[in-house]
C-alpha cells in the first residue's frame, strides 16, 4: 500500500515540519501486521513528496488475535489494497500531523496550500462515480486510473483496482483525515472489531464537514462497518447543532423588523411558540411532542399550562438536551411537574416507536435544517408512524428575507439552514404531505406581515382525517 503526498509551496521542503519527519532520514513503524516506512522520493524548495509505504505481513494478518473472518486464508488482497490497514498506519505515522499540531510552525499547520495525494490500488466497492461522490464535495480535484488485471496480457482487461490523484489547495490536516476516514468507505471493510469507540473516533475525525457531506449516511454505515445500531446513532449525532447559539443568533435576525415598543416587543422566536401554544390549547390537546426541542423554550411553556398532561421533547442533540435540563431546572422540578416530561435522545428521521401515541407534535423552525432528500422520511416518520391527531410546523419564510437590511442577498438566516421556504413552496409541500398521509392543511403567518412579502414566519396546522 502507497500514499504519497506533493506540495509544491514554497520552500516545498516545509512539508517535512508538518509531517513531522525529516525528508533526510527515512524512519519505520512496526504495526502488528506489518511494517511502514515513510521516506521522501523528492525534497526541493520547489517541489517536495513524502511517501508512507505500507507492508503487511500476510501471515500476521491470519495469525493475529483481531483476525476477521475475510483474512482467513493467506492469499487475498488484504496486504495489497488500499483500506483500513493504511488508516491505522496513516495514525501511527502522522498522528501529529492530522491533529493539526506543528509546535514549530504553527502557523503553517493552519495554512491552506497546494498538496497533491495520491493511492495507489484503491478499490472501490460502487464505482468510480462514488469516488467523485465522496471526495468532490470536500473540493478536492479527482483524478482516477483503472489499472489492468495484468499489464503483459492487456486483453484481459481492467481490474477492480485504480490509482487515485487528489488535488487541492487546503490544510494538510484536513487531506489526512479525509483519507483517513474515507478510506474504509471506499474499501467497504475495516480489519478490526467495531465497537462504540468507532462512533466517537469518526464523530472526532468527521468534525467540522461530514455533518454537511450528501454521502454522510453512507459513509457513516460503511465507516462503521455495517452495523446498523452504530450507524443510525453517528448519525444522528452528526446532526447536531448548538441550540442555545442556534437560537440567539436567530432571534438576533429576527427581530430587526419588528415595529412594536422597545419595551414590550416579544421576539419573533417567542412569537412563534406563543401562537404555538395557542394552537396546542385550541385544538384540545393533552399529550404533545415536541420534535427538535432545542434547549426547551416551547417544553419551558407547555409546563407552565397544566392542560398539557404529557409532554415529550426529543433532540438530535445531546448538547441541546443537556441544555434543556438545565433550563427546565429538572433535578428540582418537583415530582408531579417532573412525570408530566420525558426527554430524549433521537432523529427526527427514523422511526421511533417512542413517539406514537400522542395528542399532537410541534416542530418549530426544524425542517429547514434537514436536507432535502431526508424531508420524505421525516414526514414518515412524523405522519405515518407517530401519526398525531394535530402536527404544528413553522419554518422560515424566504420572502421576508428582504426586509433584514444586514443580510446579504442570497443569504439565509441561518448558516445551518439547508434551504428556506417561500409561502408557496412550503404550501405546496405541505398539501403534498398531507394528502399522501391522510391530513388536511391550514396556514398561517407568524409576526408582523408586510403586504407584499408576507410575515418573517409561517405556520402549517396538519389535522388528520378521522377515518
Amino acid at each position: 500500500m502507497l500514499l504519497t503526498i506533493t506540495t509544491t509551496y514554497q520552500p516545498a521542503t516545509d512539508l517535512g515540519y508538518l509531517l513531522h519527519k525529516h525528508p533526510e532520514r527515512p524512519q519505520s513503524l512496526h504495526l502488528n501486521f506489518g511494517q511502514a516506512h515513510v521516506f521522501y522520493p523528492e525534497a526541493s524548495q520547489e517541489r517536495c513528496t513524502a511517501a508512507l509505504l505500507l507492508d503487511v505481513d500476510p501471515v500476521k494478518l491470519v495469525r493475529g488475535p483481531h483476525t476477521a473472518a475475510s483474512m482467513e486464508q493467506y492469499v487475498n488482497d488484504r496486504p495489497y489494497v488500499t483500506s483500513s490497514f493504511l488508516s491505522v498506519a496513516m495514525t501511527e505515522a502522522f498522528r501529529t500531523a492530522m491533529q493539526g499540531r506543528c509546535d514549530l510552525r504553527p502557523e503553517l499547520a493552519q495554512t491552506a496550500i497546494p498538496l497533491t495525494a495520491t493511492l495507489a490500488a484503491v478499490q472501490c466497492r460502487g464505482g468510480e462515480d462514488l469516488l467523485h461522490r465522496l471526495f468532490e464535495p470536500l473540493g478536492y480535484n479527482v483524478g482516477v486510473e483503472p489499472q489492468l488485471l495484468d499489464e503483459h496480457y492487456p486483453d484481459w482487461g481492467l481490474s477492480t483496482y485504480s490509482i487515485l490523484t487528489l488535488n487541492a489547495t487546503c490544510r494538510l490536516a484536513d487531506l489526512l483525515t479525509h483519507i483517513y476516514v474515507l478510506l474504509p468507505v471506499l474499501d467497504n471493510d475495516k480489519h478490526y472489531w467495531i465497537g462504540q469507540d468507532e462512533v466517537e473516533k469518526l464523530l472526532r475525525r468527521g468534525k467540522g464537514w461530514l455533518e454537511s457531506h450528501p454521502e454522510r449516511e453512507l459513509i457513516a454505515f460503511r465507516y462503521l462497518n455495517h452495523k446498523r445500531a452504530l450507524a443510525r446513532e453517528a448519525i444522528a449525532r452528526l446532526l447536531v447543532e448548538e441550540q442555545e447559539a442556534l437560537a440567539e443568533e436567530t432571534e438576533a435576525v429576527d427581530e430587526q423588523p419588528v415595529a412594536e415598543s422597545e419595551a414590550k416587543r416579544l421576539s419573533l422566536h417567542e412569537q412563534r411558540l406563543d401562537a404555538v401554544v395557542e394552537v396546542l390549547q385550541q385544538v384540545g390537546a393533552r399529550s404533545v411532542l415536541d420534535l427538535g426541542c432545542g434547549e426547551g423554550r416551547l417544553l419551558k411553556k407547555l409546563l407552565h399550562d397544566a392542560r398539557f398532561e404529557k409532554i415529550l421533547g426529543m433532540d438530535v442533540s445531546y448538547r441541546a438536551l443537556e441544555l434543556a435540563q438545565r433550563r427546565l431546572k429538572l433535578e428540582h422540578m418537583a415530582s408531579f411537574q417532573r412525570k408530566r416530561l420525558t426527554l430524549i435522545h433521537g432523529a427526527l428521521t427514523y422511526r421511533d416507536q417512542r413517539l406514537e401515541g400522542y395528542d399532537a407534535a410541534a416542530v418549530v423552525e426544524v425542517i429547514e435544517h434537514l436536507d432535502p432528500p431526508r424531508l420524505s422520511a421525516f414526514a414518515r416518520v412524523l405522519f405515518a408512524s407517530a401519526c398525531p391527531a394535530t402536527a404544528v410546523l413553522t419554518t422560515p419564510n424566504a420572502e421576508y428575507n428582504v426586509k433584514f437590511t444586514t443580510m446579504p442577498a442570497g443569504q439565509m438566516r441561518h448558516t445551518d439552514h439547508r434551504f428556506e421556504w417561500t409561502r408557496q413552496e412550503f404550501e405546496q409541500w405541505a398539501r403534498a404531505v398531507a394528502e399522501r398521509y391522510g391530513y388536511t392543511v391550514r396556514f398561517l403567518p407568524l409576526g408582523p406581515e408586510d403586504e407584499t412579502v408576507g410575515a418573517p414566519s409561517q405556520m402549517g396546522i396538519f389535522s388528520r382525517i378521522q377515518g
